[in-house]
């Protein structure tokens, strides 16, 4: 059994195949902004470091967005599901970030809770019919689909990214640090 941190996120394997390790790397990091998240109520949620507007509630929002797009989305090209089809994504480009103001803290959790567990099933079912290098099944803008090995490292890369805000987020709420 992997090793869990102080903070109980598991830790990817060291010496794992490569999808136990590149999936493991992902739940690192969905683990660790679960963590920055944790037992913050509606203000601790939306608190904002002046000038910018991101709040940890936004970035929740945002990535149960980026979760349901690429996994549900592009990986198995499956029409968008509520609350994500009844945005006008023209009209708002960053609905999921301002909108997080209006939820509770309950529904955010939920919202990204439900989006990772697809996004897991998601995984495990195209892995089911193939290998993580083969393609997605939806092309992206440029018409190429990316492959699963693309979306699962690019999911890293926006977790790692906005986790380095969740980092100092939490940290204006009320001094949690780590890393």
């Amino acid at each position: 059994m992997q090793d869990l941190d102080e903070q109980g996120r598991r830790e990817p394997p060291i010496d794992g195949d490569e999808n136990s390790t590149i999936l493991g790397f992902l739940d690192y990091q969905r683990a660790t902004l679960e963590w920055k998240c944790n037992g913050l109520d509606t203000q601790g949620l939306g608190a904002t470091i002046h000038p910018s507007t991101m709040t940890l509630g936004g970035l929740l929002k945002h990535m149960a967005w980026v979760e349901h797009h690429w996994f549900s989305g592009m990986l198995l090209a499956r029409p968008s599901s509520a609350p994500w089809n009844e945005v006008d994504w023209a009209a708002d480009s960053a609905w999921e970030w301002h909108s997080s103001s209006t939820d509770t803290p309950d529904e955010l959790r939920e919202l990204w809770n439900e989006s990772v567990d697809r996004s897991r099933a998601a995984v495990c079912e195209a892995l089911a019919s193939g290998g993580i290098g083969q393609q997605a099944r939806k092309p992206g803008h440029a018409g190429q689909a990316p492959s699963r090995r693309w979306i699962v490292g690019h999911t890293i890369e926006e977790y790692a990214r906005h986790n380095a805000h969740a980092d100092l987020l939490r940290e204006a709420v009320d001094g949690v640090t780590g890393e």
